[in-house]
């Protein structure tokens, strides 16, 4: 019934709906580009922003994990099939928006979350559901592209009162646990701001064609823990006039921040801040993004056509091999990376370039076998140092979006290894011949998703006498295991693998 209303509602404002599927535009995740109807659109109704809930200790007026006689668990409304009818007793702790008699509301009691997503209610109930307040909630059980809510719902106002502390979730990122969270009120610690593809802190709207005066959601990066995620501030939840509207709009790519927010689901992971707290800065990110006069930045090499000059600032994180005064090298910064094969360097000079080390880089774009390469290149070092986290690029695994992380240091987990055609776990050479006393290179196949892949040893850039050489070795069929390594590309993403952790 809800998405015949929408689509409805679609028409009558000749308005594409935003990634929430709802009159207020939501954020998207790392995976999907969502499509955001802006929120100045002639005819669209102005949102109602609720203040930004303060958080102090969690407080009840009543046991908030105590229920009604016919009202469900927590437990019992997240066992329930979707499509089917719930009734809950549940709290406020914000709300997003009302519009036509309906509104969209975060609400928690002591055992979990719930989204009540177009609720029917009046302007005057509305302005009732101050944060605190106890409802009992009569709808329906719905998910949307993950987000699990309440739809074509009613409710009564109840007496009790209750606010929930955040819960730290910091630890869950990334792992099958966070969505035991989902709609929660929820902290983050120690998170950084990576730059956007522009270079920028943050994005009006999830493409960048907004901006402040419409009103339009802020999109920022973070990482922690190797990994990085997509944070929103929802600007019907909290608008321009917001203090955590105006942190974000003042965030500087490398600070170090705390978040409050609620744990929205759009195809994954996608936060709905409400609280930003600046804690510290890392000079190092800020270092590696910054670029001398008339040297490229990653987007400008990224865009420069084959056989062309280019010219770049980056700093070493792997030397592959030196021979004949040419050097291949693995290098990153903090917006992409780059392979120098062949590069002129001196045996003296090649002892330099020791991880981190930050090299201004004369060669041509190159191009072989799908991989891209700096080739008949020089180099200068120069001063600064910057060591690249690996990238979790699991989940990205067969898209087309992998191979935009090509040549970076990248993390691939719960992976399982697969037999190879004799049965054997690992082949030395692709085809068996090689040995380990001829230091040949190692294969291996690994499946995640449903699909396998061919991973491998270079041995000139982690010879037979490396960990992760021996730990290869050492695999069976069955093993389950995370790798790191050089996202490679010959022919097809080829990871060049440098570490492997048994689990």
């Amino acid at each position: 019934m809800k998405k015949i209303i929408v689509m409805l509602l679609a028409l009558a404002m000749v308005l594409s709906l935003a990634a929430c599927k709802k009159e207020q535009p939501s954020g998207g995740d790392n995976n999907t580009t969502p499509t955001e109807a802006g929120s100045t659109t002639t005819n669209t109704p102005a949102p109602t922003t609720a203040a930004e809930p303060t958080q102090p200790d969690a407080t009840a007026a009543d046991d908030p994990s105590k229920k009604s006689e016919g009202v469900m668990t927590y437990a019992e409304y997240a066992a329930a099939a979707f499509d089917t009818q719930v009734v809950v007793e549940t709290y406020v702790q914000a709300k997003q928006s009302w519009w036509d008699n309906k509104a969209t509301v975060y609400t928690q009691d002591a055992d979990g979350a719930y989204f009540l997503y177009s609720m029917a209610c009046s302007q005057e109930d509305f302005d009732k559901l101050v944060p605190g307040t106890k409802i009992k909630v009569t709808g329906y059980k719905s998910e949307w592209s993950g987000e699990v809510e309440i739809t074509d719902a009613t409710f009564e106002i109840e007496e009790g009162s209750f606010i929930a502390t955040p819960v730290d979730v910091t630890s869950a990122l990334g792992t099958d646990a966070l969505i035991d969270s989902q709609n929660k009120l929820v902290s983050f610690k120690n998170l950084k701001i990576e730059a956007q593809d522009n270079g920028s802190a943050f994005l009006y709207s999830w493409d960048g064609s907004g901006s402040h005066d419409s009103n339009s959601d802020l999109y920022f990066k973070v990482s922690v823990g190797g990994n990085t995620y997509s944070f929103t501030v929802e600007s019907y939840l909290c608008d321009n006039t917001t203090d955590v509207y105006k942190a974000v709009e003042n965030l500087k790519v490398g600070d170090i921040i705390d978040a409050e927010g609620f744990l929205y689901w759009y195809n994954g992971v996608n936060p709905h801040i409400t609280k930003i707290t600046v804690t510290g800065h890392d000079d190092s990110a800020a270092a590696s993004t910054g670029k001398s006069e008339g040297v490229m930045t990653y987007a400008e090499y990224a865009a420069a056509d084959f056989d062309t000059p280019v010219v770049v600032e980056t700093y070493v994180q792997a030397k592959q091999s030196w021979w004949d005064n040419k050097a291949t090298v693995y290098t990153q910064d903090e917006d992409g990376a780059y392979f120098l094969y062949s590069m002129a360097c001196s045996q003296e000079d090649f002892d330099k370039l020791v991880p981190g080390t930050k090299i201004k880089v004369t060669g041509y774009k190159s191009q072989w076998s799908g991989e891209i390469e700096i080739t008949d290149a020089t180099f200068e070092i120069e001063e600064g140092s910057f060591i690249a986290t690996p990238v979790d690029v699991t989940a990205e695994l067969g898209t087309d979006t992998l191979i935009e992380k090509q040549n970076q240091l990248v993390v691939f987990k719960d992976l399982t290894v697969e037999a190879q055609a004799d049965g054997s776990a690992f082949l030395y050479n692709w085809d068996g011949s090689g040995s380990h006393d001829s230091n040949s290179d190692l294969y291996f196949s690994v499946s995640v998703g449903g699909n396998t892949y061919t991973f491998t040893v270079e041995s000139y850039l982690c010879g037979n006498d490396t960990e992760v050489y021996k730990a290869v070795e050492g695999l069976k069929v069955g093993d389950k295991i995370d790798a790191e390594g050089f996202l490679y590309w010959y022919n097809g993403v080829n990871p060049h693998i440098t570490k492997i952790i048994n689990k």
